[in-house]
């Protein structure tokens, strides 16, 4: 079947080299893609706020497929276009989506559906924001209620910090973000991600990771949209991801289902693990990046039968998914000043040396200027690998790493450092 893949990252770039490994993918095109998709897929001029644009491309290329990769069209409510006119789609409805576009809506839903996760309030004015601060402790967390890339939540250690992150909310540093605030307990624990395919009724689990959301090596500095990733995050025991399956994400499909607003997709479940048990911070309604990374290289399944049958609402006869018990590890390659203002335009070169020794390097946002990969983001590359223990997947990735040629890009040096720690106290 012909595939349209919409999106130009580091997960787009791992989605698209999965879905050309299938048989049942005749034709991938991705919009508006980069570099590294361009190996894989067919990249079209296609924007996907204009839904009748996306539409009529499906029709004239005869699509049996789309996938969503990041957030925003989700939002949007492209989904429901696509499903109105027959197309099938993997990625939720804008109703659905709200898990990811609105953390007040979720939760509320948490709330209604007795899922664990920290105490909160929200708040729509910077008054009413300030009083509700009364009651939390110290550290507290600030969070702009909608899309913000990654980076409107504010760990405030004082009083102040916690003032300041609201008046920057409400002054709107975040945008539209902003216009309503999240104030939540501080949780303490170790942060894992959950993955669980759903067409709505049936839940498939697809994996977990661990994110590494700070700049700066040993977790230090400004929050990012992720520094790197490894997989599994055995941290979340079999024991902890069947809690994780019944109080947090069945009651989560169920209850969305039960109010009319049944979800199709991924889920990717953000969590604390605290000493009461797993809590879910947050949902994404996407693959993670550069979470899905990692998982798309211990994917040993067909993603394309995979993702249609979410689509299509026959995940019930599809078998459990099948990841290679070898972990996997991405490291980011990011432009000097991110998470601030980046450095774009920076020339890179040596990718296919990086790769030869079985890494894979994703692009996450580079373009291509008279025959010279350049810089054009924040996160720029993905270097990913795969090995018997983390520590080797980490000494691989590491080694490609350094064989990459971009004097303007920086990484953290410690991704994976918890599980390597634990490996190697085992």
């Amino acid at each position: 079947m012909n595939i349209l893949l919409l999106g130009g990252g580091g997960r787009e770039h791992a989605l698209a080299w999965k879905l050309a490994q299938s048989a049942n993918c005749d034709m991938l095109f991705a919009a508006p893609g980069n570099p590294g998709i361009a190996q894989h897929a067919t990249l079209v001029d296609l924007d996907a706020t204009d839904h009748a644009a996306v539409l009529s491309f499906c029709a004239a290329n005869a699509i049996g497929l789309v996938v969503i990769g990041p957030e925003a069209p989700l939002v949007d409510g492209l989904a429901d276009s696509l499903r109105a006119a027959g197309v099938p789609v993997f990625g939720p409805s804008k109703l659905g989506a709200q898990l990811e576009g609105s953390k007040g809506f979720t939760k509320d839903l948490c709330a209604r559906a007795n899922i664990p996760t920290a105490g909160y309030a929200r708040v729509t004015n910077k008054a009413d924001a300030h009083a509700a601060l009364a009651p939390f402790g110290l550290p507290v967390v600030i969070k702009a209620d909608g899309l913000a890339a990654g980076k409107g939540v504010i760990i405030a250690m004082t009083h102040e910090e916690a003032q300041a992150a609201i008046e920057d909310m409400f002054s709107g540093s975040f945008g539209a973000a902003g216009a309503e605030v999240v104030i939540e307990e501080y949780m303490t624990g170790e942060e894992a991600s959950f993955f669980a395919l759903t067409d709505g009724t049936t839940i498939l689990p697809f994996g977990s990771a661990q994110d590494h959301k700070r700049v700066g090596d040993g977790d230090t500095g400004p929050n990012t949209g992720g520094m790197g990733a490894y997989s599994p995050a055995r941290v979340l025991t079999p024991t902890l991801e069947a809690r994780v399956i019944e109080e947090i994400i069945k009651p989560t499909v169920e209850t969305m289902a039960a109010e009319g607003m049944p979800y199709s997709g991924v889920l990717y479940a953000g969590l604390m693990l605290t000493r009461t048990g797993p809590k879910l911070i947050e949902y994404n309604a996407r693959f993670g990046d550069p979470e899905c990374q990692v998982l798309m290289m211990r994917l040993q399944d067909n993603l394309v039968t995979l993702l249609l049958a979410v689509a299509q609402g026959t995940l019930a006869a599809h078998p459990p998914v099948t990841l290679s018990p070898d972990p996997a590890l991405t490291i980011v390659m990011a432009a000097q000043g991110y998470p601030g203002t980046p450095k774009k335009g920076g020339t890179i070169g040596n990718i296919a040396d990086a790769e030869a020794d079985g890494a894979k390097v994703f692009h996450a946002g580079t373009a291509m200027r008279n025959g010279t990969l350049i810089s054009t983001g924040g996160r720029v590359l993905n270097v990913t690998a795969s090995g018997p223990t983390v520590r080797a997947a980490q000494a691989k990735a590491y080694k490609a790493l350094s064989v990459v040629d971009f004097a303007d890009g920086f990484a953290r040096s410690d991704i994976g450092w918890r599980e390597v720690a634990r490996e190697d106290a085992a």
